[in-house]
């Protein structure tokens, strides 16, 4: 590895949000085209036999454990790791009904689900996984809800563009590994649907 990798190594590792390549380019004086250059060589580095990897999420490149390696990191570190945010299915469906319909408002959530959702946006604000997006302009002005970068960074998506489509999720079969990594008991955390 040569000095601009090394340089670009050290900032990822001190970064505590994902960083662009246009930001790295612009701190160091340098092309775009040569920082993903030095990303690609750090990413082949370190997907070879480290611990570590780099990773594309939220619009940026970040350090991040294995993946490989997560039941080792959670039971060395004796937390949840950011990955397994427990929430509810109601809040995983909420969470959805955003992500696909963002900016959207809460009674717009609730005719999709047909249930109300006052708690269960207001554990996803919590978690930050959603956000105010301002006010609709209608009868009201109510508030508009949208996905956060840390929405994208929990769920590995380079951005809302990475989401799958309902084609591909229709075809979708969970394997071992993933099954349960996000939900947790349907009132957790005030998750549940608000007409329980």
């Amino acid at each position: 590895m040569g000095l601009l990798e090394r340089q670009v190594e050290a900032m990822l590792f001190v970064s505590p949000q994902p960083i662009s390549s246009q930001e790295i380019a612009s701190y160091l004086g340098l092309s775009t085209g040569r920082v993903e250059t030095a990303v690609k060589t750090l990413k082949e580095v370190y997907e070879r036999s480290h611990g570590l990897t780099i990773i594309f999420a939220s619009g940026g490149w970040q350090m991040a454990t294995s993946p490989d390696l997560a039941e080792t990191i959670e039971a060395f570190s004796n937390t949840v790791s950011l990955q397994k945010v427990r929430l509810s299915k109601a809040a995983l469906e909420t969470l959805s009904v955003i992500a696909y319909n963002q900016p959207v408002t809460r009674s717009e959530i609730e005719e999709i689900r047909s249930v109300r959702c006052d708690r269960v946006v207001e554990t996803l604000l919590k978690h930050g996984l959603v956000r105010v997006a301002g006010r609709k302009k209608s009868v009201g002005s109510p508030l508009l809800f949208r996905t956060t970068d840390r929405f994208l960074e929990i769920f590995g998506l380079a951005g809302i563009n990475s989401l799958p489509t309902i084609e591909e999720l229709k075809d979708y079969k969970p394997d071992e590994n993933t099954t349960g990594l996000y939900e947790g008991p349907d009132n957790l955390e005030n998750g549940g649907d608000d007409d329980d």
